[in-house]
């Protein structure tokens, strides 16, 4: 039986300072240039982050030169800030999510020596010669469905933080078509294991407030939520401080939230009871080996979901407390259902 092998690296991400000098910029060495470009912050301890400790994880592993660049969240700054990297001599490129595909595409065409790659969205190859763009898709349904699955079977339970409501909550960061993929596999999964369940269903009108995620889960918990599921970036980390608080359960996202919580925040990581792992960091290890042994597929998309390990949902100490054996059983039986594609999770990517 398959069964998804979540490992956690812990790393200190070094951070180069960021020159918009223009022109080719020749390496000390022969090394392969890597800069990773986040239109955010780190320390969201979820996407971000994820995708920083790929990197970091990758210049320790191989023989290359890593660079990460916060552009932080003002929107304006993206766009000038990746034109002036773009001409600073790297061999890979990396950013990230919907707002900068458009970008990147414009940037392929200026630096066809360049080797773009882009994740969690995708070019539109249909649009121009990208043959020098390598885009990752992961299937964030796969894994929510599995989050569902849980929070369906945790609000039906007698366990201690279960409240008989038959209620569970999503807060997503945004109403748009790749968050909506969370929500359409989190609702299908809860349902696949508990017809009745009710589900709600927030948008926080974007991924770095905080205060908002914990403001739309309390009251998602005042109408009877006691699971909460949050994908919304830095935001839900409000969403598991009020189901911490409230003493309700939550499900984090792309990182195994209850870990990063788990020394400085006990008391909200007791009742992370897994988080729904978007394996960036994974991917972009994958990404760069596969650029270094020259068998990455650049011009073309891919899909990383279940199969490929590039989704799943964390199993560590505070799981093994929360979750009993018939529930991880029904897990395992379900993955092994997607996998072999007896069951097929809905998407609203394309919508």
């Amino acid at each position: 039986m398959k069964r998804i092998l979540i490992l956690v690296i812990a790393g200190l991400v070094l951070i180069g300072s960021l020159s918009f000098a223009g022109g080719r910029q020749e390496a000390a060495s022969d090394s392969t240039r890597v800069l990773l470009y986040l239109n955010g912050t780190r320390g969201d301890q979820s996407f971000f982050d994820s995708a920083s400790r790929g990197i970091t994880i990758a210049a320790e592993q191989f023989d290359i030169e890593t660079r990460i660049v916060e552009g932080g969240y003002d929107s304006s700054a993206w766009q000038p800030d990746l034109a002036q990297l773009a001409g600073g001599g790297w061999d890979i490129l990396i950013a990230g999510t919907w707002q900068l595909a458009e970008y990147v595409q414009d940037l392929a065409v200026q630096y066809p020596d360049t080797t773009f790659i882009v994740y969690d969205t995708a070019v539109d190859y249909s649009a121009g010669d990208f043959s020098n763009v390598y885009s990752i898709l992961y299937s964030q349904n796969e894994g929510s469905f599995l989050a569902g699955a849980l929070a369906g079977m945790l609000t039906a339970s007698d366990l201690d933080l279960s409240r008989s409501g038959n209620t569970v909550g999503f807060i997503g960061g945004m109403d748009i078509p790749v968050i909506n993929d969370f929500r359409v596999g989190f609702e299908q999964g809860a349902r696949q294991v508990n017809p009745e369940v009710r589900v709600l269903a927030a948008y926080v009108g974007n991924f770095n407030d905080p205060a908002r995620g914990k403001e739309l889960a309390l009251a998602q918990i005042e109408q009877g939520a006691d699971v909460i599921f949050a994908a919304a970036g830095e935001s839900g980390l409000g969403a598991l401080e009020a189901a911490g608080e409230q003493g309700v359960y939550s499900i984090g996202v792309d990182s195994d939230q209850y870990l990063l919580l788990r020394d400085n925040q006990p008391n909200i990581a007791a009742s992370v009871v897994t988080s729904m792992l978007k394996n960036v960091d994974n991917s972009m290890l994958r990404a760069i080996e596969r650029y270094l042994d020259g068998t990455l597929a650049i011009g073309q998309a891919e899909v990383l979901g279940i199969r490929e390990e590039g989704v799943g949902i964390a199993r560590n100490e505070n799981f093994d407390r929360i979750v009993p054996q018939a529930m991880v059983d029904e897990l395992d039986r379900l993955i092994d259902m997607i996998d072999s594609g007896e069951i097929v999770v809905e998407t609203a990517i394309g919508e």
